[in-house]
């Protein structure tokens, strides 16, 4: 979908917004027009480029990556948990065909977003399609929809008049989801209403990647993310809101995580990775990192 350029309101400092995650301060930011896809990733989009690329994904390296213990059998051995969210499991054989582990399949969810993907991966499927990641402020300045410093893409109310509008966690997070919304895990990326300028699910659904650091101050390579997913809930996690944000490292992986395109004339600006630095965790517990 095109983009105007223009002059954009960017981040938050209310009440809301989350400390340490670098919202703020609200920023005037200046954007050459650019195209953003319309949806995340699809499955059936992602299994293309692996047909006739061949690409093994970083997940399917590792032979492992993070799955919500909700979704795991009853009779599944726990493995290890991620430190600071231990409502992450790592499971092996868990990788993009495969979302809850092993025994699980795509079946019927062709049009749901392609999970269990690396920065790495995201990146070669960019560079097969002749696209690229967004940059951070390219993927807020999308997602608000053309609308000013309001908290959704559709405005301040998370449920106007009672209507679910996103994919988020309903019920008491980590123990019941009521899918009031209609989804227990991911839904298809063209679920719900589009914002204004034609996108969907960037509130929910799935972790995007974008092409900048979640702290560039730093110098490590804690990439940073955005949109939320289906299981952020305003009683831990709001990060569904269109500043909202937190970060992961490259070849980390989740079954929440994916990532929409964008082009613009001009060429992409290369993403330089620091090679074996010591990457703290980012704030929060959104993103379990593979060092965990």
């Amino acid at each position: 979908m095109p983009i105007p350029g223009g002059t954009y309101l960017l981040g938050n400092e209310d009440e809301q917004a989350r400390p340490g995650d670098g919202e703020g301060p609200v920023r005037a930011v200046d954007s050459a027009p650019f195209w953003m896809d319309a949806h995340a990733v699809s499955n059936a989009r992602f299994a293309a480029f692996i047909e006739e690329t061949e690409w093994v994904t970083v997940a399917e390296q590792y032979g492992w990556s993070f799955v919500f213990v909700g979704f795991l059998p009853p009779d599944f051995e726990l493995t290890q948990a991620a430190a600071a969210a231990p409502w992450w499991r790592k499971v092996d054989g868990a990788d993009w065909r495969h979302p809850e582990g092993p025994h699980s399949t795509l079946e019927g969810r062709d049009d749901h977003p392609v999970v269990h993907v690396a920065i790495l991966d995201a990146i070669a499927y960019c560079t097969w399609a002749d696209l690229r990641l967004p940059s951070e402020a390219e993927w807020e300045i999308a997602a608000r929809g053309g609308l000013e410093q309001q908290c959704l893409p559709w405005g301040a109310e998370l449920e106007p008049n009672g209507q679910h509008m996103c994919n988020i966690w309903q019920g008491t997070f980590p123990e019941d989801n009521t899918a009031a919304d209609g989804y227990l895990g991911t839904c298809p990326v063209d679920a719900f209403a589009p914002n204004g300028y034609g996108l969907y699910n960037t509130s929910g659904n799935v972790w995007e990647w974008t092409t900048d650091r979640f702290d560039p101050t730093v110098g490590n390579d804690n990439m940073a993310i955005r949109g939320g997913s289906y299981l952020c809930h305003e009683s831990y996690c709001n990060r569904y809101r269109v500043s909202a944000r937190t970060g992961n490292t490259p070849e980390s992986s989740t079954g929440h995580q994916g990532f929409r395109c964008a082009w613009s004339a001009e060429p992409p600006v290369p993403i330089t990775l620091v090679a074996d630095t010591e990457t703290e965790a980012a704030p929060g517990c959104c993103a379990p990192q593979r060092s965990t």
